[in-house]
């Protein structure tokens, strides 16, 4: 009976993990077809990786997906250098420079990487516990995963999870993910392993 149970549940396990939905790459290693660029910032491919730079105006530049995202699983992987002040943006939309969602921050030490930002609106939502921010690995790949479900998102940094947000206004949210570079100049940040699992 015991054995008869146990392999009705590996089968079960099995069938889930096979219909389970996969993950579609968001950047193909090769070029920025599927974004859009807005503003006068720096981002180009280079060796399998895409690279966002500061550029001579040092203001705001976004990176945005051509399609609208609503409920899904992010991961991504970045690398800061110099400075490192960026952000991922969830259901987002972009005018110029100008955008309106919401940003989970990436950024340098103690700058609440993992957090989650309302633009042109609430600012900070939440930030995740200092203790929780030792997880980032400065001058070090770093893998962020973001889930947006409803009115709901939870960020993970390193396996971590960092915080969770429970907001009507998120929920009602539609756009584009895009990523960030932050004004002030002297910012590059590394990109790697873009990739999405659309939910229902």
């Amino acid at each position: 009976m015991i054995k008869s149970i146990l392999g009705y549940c590996i089968i079960l396990l099995l069938f889930t993990i096979g219909c389970s939905p996969k993950f579609s790459p968001l950047f193909n290693n090769n070029d920025l077809s599927g974004w859009k660029i807005h503003g006068t910032e720096k981002w180009y491919v280079q060796n399998g990786e895409l690279i966002s730079e500061s550029g001579p105006d040092k203001g705001y530049g976004y990176l945005a997906t051509d399609k609208n995202y609503k409920n899904f699983i992010l991961s991504v992987e970045f690398k800061q250098e110099a400075n490192g002040n960026s952000g991922v943006f969830i259901r987002s939309n972009i005018t110029g420079t100008r955008v309106n969602g919401w940003q989970v921050e990436v950024a340098p030490p103690g700058l609440f990487t993992g957090g989650i930002y309302e633009s042109y609106g609430r600012n900070w939502l939440i930030k995740p516990d200092p203790e929780d921010e030792k997880v980032l690995k400065p001058d070090d790949w770093n893998k962020m995963i973001i889930e947006a479900r409803n009115d709901e998102v939870t960020t993970w940094l390193n396996g971590k999870q960092m915080v969770y947000l429970k907001d009507e206004l998120i929920g009602k949210g539609e756009g584009s993910i895009a990523l960030q570079i932050h004004s002030g100049g002297g910012i590059k940040v590394r990109w790697r392993n873009i990739k999405i699992q659309q939910l229902p």
